[in-house]
C-alpha cells in the first residue's frame, strides 16, 4: 500500500493536486490548510468538510502528530524547553522564550547533526534523519497549542545543520509564512547555519527577507577548522565572501554568533583579528557565553574577558551583544535534554 501524505507537509498547491485526485473540488484545499495550522490533529475534527470527504481523506492522507514527552520549565526565567516524541520513537527538542515583544520558539530541523562541531552537544552521536517541514512546523504549533498564545518569532538554530535540510527548509518558510497558515512575517525568521556556502548564495539569490546568522565562532581558519570540520571544506575567506553576497543582495544585515571560549578564541588580539574579518559585511556580533557541555572540554570565557571583547567590536563600529543566557537551569542549550533522555530510556 502506497505511503499516506502527511498533510503537516503539504503547501496549498500540494493540497490542491490530492483533492482533486479524489474526486473533489479545489477550494477544500485551503480549508484543509487552514485547518492543519489551526492545530487540528485528527481529520474527523474538520467540520465544515463533508463525511465523505472526510472518509476520503482518511484513505489517502494523515496528519503528522509529535507527542509532548516533558517540558521542563526555568524557574528563573520562564523559559520552557520541550521534548518531543516523534511518530517513529525519536526525540527532538524545542525551547520556547518569552520576551516583551512577544513569544518566540527554537525548533530543531534534524534528529541529531552531522557536522561535527567539537563544543556542541548536538553532534555527539551524529545525525539520525532529517525532519520534515510539517515536523519542524509542529514545533510551533505544539507549543502554541500548550500555552495558548501566539508565538511571533522563530528561530531555527535547536538540534541540527538546517542547511543540510535546505529543501524542507525552504518549504517551512512557505507553510508558516502562508496567509491561510501562522501567517508569521518572513522577517520575524532566523536560520541559523554552520556556513555551507551554496546554501547562503542560493538563499541570497531568492532574497527572502529570512534573517541568517552565521555560527562563526573564530576569528581565523586554524581555529575555526578545530572547531567546526565544516571550515576545512568552506573556509574562512569563502564563507565570508558568501555573507557578503547576502547582505548585498538582499540588503538584510547578518548575524555572526560567535561562542566565547575560555583560552581558545576569546582575547583582545582575537577580537581585532574579527573586525579585520568582517567589518565590511553589513552584519551585528552575538557574543555567545559558552554553554558547557559535560562531554566536551571547553570552558566559558570569564566575564570581564567578554566585555572587553564587546568593547574592542564596539570601539571598531561593530555592533556587538551579549546574549543573555536563558533557561541556564534546564539546559537549555541544544542536545543536552535529548541525549539524557534517551539515555535513560535505553537504560531503563
Amino acid at each position: 500500500m502506497k505511503d499516506k501524505i502527511d498533510l503537516k507537509s503539504c503547501t496549498i498547491k500540494e493540497l490542491e493536486k490530492l483533492i482533486e485526485s479524489i474526486g473533489e473540488k479545489k477550494f477544500r484545499a485551503k480549508q484543509i490548510f487552514s485547518w492543519i495550522h489551526k492545530g487540528v490533529n485528527d481529520i474527523d475534527e474538520m467540520s465544515n468538510l463533508s463525511k465523505n470527504l472526510r472518509a476520503k481523506l482518511k484513505e489517502h492522507a494523515t496528519i503528522g502528530i509529535m507527542k509532548i514527552e516533558d517540558v521542563l520549565i526555568s524557574k528563573i526565567d520562564g523559559t520552557r524547553k520541550y521534548l518531543f516524541l516523534l511518530e517513529d520513537e525519536n526525540i527532538i527538542e524545542s525551547v520556547l522564550m518569552k520576551y516583551k515583544h512577544g513569544n518566540s520558539v527554537c525548533v530543531s530541523s534534524q534528529v541529531g547533526c552531522r557536522m561535527g562541531c567539537n563544543f556542541c552537544a548536538s553532534t555527539l552521536e551524529g545525525v539520525i534523519r532529517n525532519l520534515s517541514a510539517g515536523e519542524i512546523l509542529d514545533q510551533v504549533l505544539s507549543i502554541q497549542k500548550d500555552i495558548g498564545e501566539r508565538v511571533s518569532n522563530v528561530v531555527i538554530m535547536g538540534s541540527g545543520e538546517p542547511f543540510d535540510n535546505y529543501e524542507e527548509i525552504l518549504k517551512f518558510f512557505e507553510l508558516i509564512n502562508h496567509p491561510e497558515g501562522l501567517n508569521i512575517s518572513l522577517r520575524n525568521i532566523t536560520v541559523s547555519t554552520c556556513g555551507l556556502v551554496p546554501e547562503i548564495l542560493d538563499l541570497a539569490d531568492k532574497k527572502l527577507q529570512v534573517t541568517l546568522a552565521i555560527s562563526l565562532h573564530a576569528p581565523n581558519d586554524d581555529i575555526r577548522s578545530k572547531m567546526m570540520p565544516i571550515n576545512r571544506k568552506y573556509p574562512l575567506d569563502e564563507l565570508l565572501k558568501a555573507c557578503k553576497t547576502y547582505t548585498d543582495q538582499t540588503n538584510k544585515r547578518i548575524t555572526f554568533e560567535y561562542a566565547l571560549i575560555r583560552d581558545v578564541n576569546d582575547t583582545p588580539k582575537h577580537a581585532k583579528e574579527l573586525v579585520k574579518k568582517i567589518k565590511n559585511i553589513l552584519s551585528h556580533v552575538n557574543l555567545i557565553p559558552l554553554n558547557k557541555v559535560d562531554e566536551r572540554e571547553y570552558d566559558t570565557a570569564k566575564a570581564d574577558r567578554i566585555k572587553t571583547f564587546q568593547k574592542i567590536l564596539k570601539n571598531n563600529g561593530i555592533e556587538a551583544t551579549i546574549r543573555r543566557e536563558l533557561g541556564s537551569d534546564i539546559h537549555a542549550a541544544c542536545g543536552q535534554l535529548r541525549r539524557k533522555y534517551a539515555r535513560n530510556r535505553n537504560n531503563g
